[in-house]
């Protein structure tokens, strides 16, 4: 299992659109992802899901990842929430 630590960058947080793109990036992955912060734990298979992590600028996260490619899954999903998406545009 690999464990990661990520604060969210995005100015808006993870709303609609990053959790779209998260959720659509790993449908299909046959291992584990597991999201945790202050206001609880899910997977990453639904945007409604990540939506009720709250998930504001600069609040951490912590991700989860069991099964294949760990590492490489682990250190995506770090990536993404530290993102600072263009959208919507400013």
């Amino acid at each position: 299992m690999q464990t990661r630590q990520a604060t969210i960058a995005n100015a808006q947080g993870i709303h609609c659109r990053p959790s779209a793109l998260i959720v659509k990036e790993f449908m299909g992955y046959s291992g584990q992802i597991k999201i945790t912060n202050s206001n609880g734990s899910c997977d990453v298979s639904s945007v409604m899901q990540l939506l009720s992590l709250e998930m504001h600028q600069g609040s951490p996260v912590t991700i989860e990842v069991m099964g294949d490619n760990e590492v490489s899954v682990a250190d995506r999903l770090v990536e993404l929430f530290q993102t600072h998406f263009d959208f919507p545009p400013i």
